[in-house]
């Protein structure tokens, strides 16, 4: 069996997806010298690692996929005519380059980082409608972000101080409109009304479930739930003498 820990981190991956017995089959294609019979056998190969993976059929180009997890786990001097693109393995050894880390916290914690980068957006806007219109979309959003952040509902003069403090003043919108119109309102779609049933409507419901009909009898017939037997009177008996 293979050692795992000696392999590259990017082969360990693919090995453990598709198996070790996978593995050592894609590093016999080394031997065979012959490069047509070498790229059959490879196709072979994908197919097997199609049938272990039944679930990368949904994904698009699937071969694609799976001749570039074979090129890589067989390397670069095993040379395939391949039906699809190979990609070159210098995209899975080489070491990406390091996301540097802000260093920097957001002014307004509630708003974070992404507020800040709207708001400089905004400020580059040269007309006034869009600006204005700019404004109203980043003083809802971060309505919405001040109560998911503080578990309370935020007045509009506070968006507006914490608007004005982030842009340095630049961005500003009339306090009473904003109060009118209602501008740093989420938009909630309309649901459709719950209808509760009455009374009636519940007990005919539950007598329909128990078998009774709608006169106030049951399924039998009889008013208390009995059944009647064939071959009775029905006439009331006679006290006795």
């Amino acid at each position: 069996m293979t050692d795992l820990t000696n392999l590259p981190f990017h082969l360990q991956l693919l090995v453990r997806e598709y198996g070790q017995s996978t593995y050592q089959l894609i590093q016999g294609l080394k031997d065979i010298e012959d490069q047509a019979e070498r790229t059959k056998r490879a196709g072979q190969i994908v197919q097997l690692m199609l049938r272990l993976q039944p679930a990368l059929r949904e994904l698009p180009e699937v071969q694609t996929r799976l001749w570039n997890h074979l090129h890589a786990m067989a390397g670069e001097e095993v040379t395939l005519d391949a039906p699809v693109p190979l990609r070159s393995l210098t995209v899975r050894t080489e070491r990406p380059a390091r996301v540097p880390y802000p260093r920097t916290a957001p002014r307004l914690r509630a708003y974070g980082a992404g507020i800040e980068a709207l708001i400089a957006k905004a400020l580059t806007l040269e007309d006034a409608a869009e600006r204005e219109q700019a404004t109203v979309q980043i003083g809802r959003t971060m309505k919405f972000l001040y109560r998911q952040h503080n578990k309370e509902n935020a007045k509009d003069v506070t968006i507006l101080r914490h608007l004005g403090e982030l842009s340095g003043g630049q961005l500003r919108l009339d306090p009473a409109l904003v109060d009118a119109e209602g501008l740093f309102e989420m938009a909630v779609g309309r649901t459709p009304a719950f209808i509760v049933p009455q009374p009636t409507q519940q007990r005919e419901g539950r007598d329909r479930r128990e078998g009774r009909d709608n006169r106030g009898g049951n399924s039998f017939g009889g008013k208390n739930g009995k059944k009647r037997k064939k071959g009775r009177s029905q006439e009331p008996q006679q006290p006795p003498q």
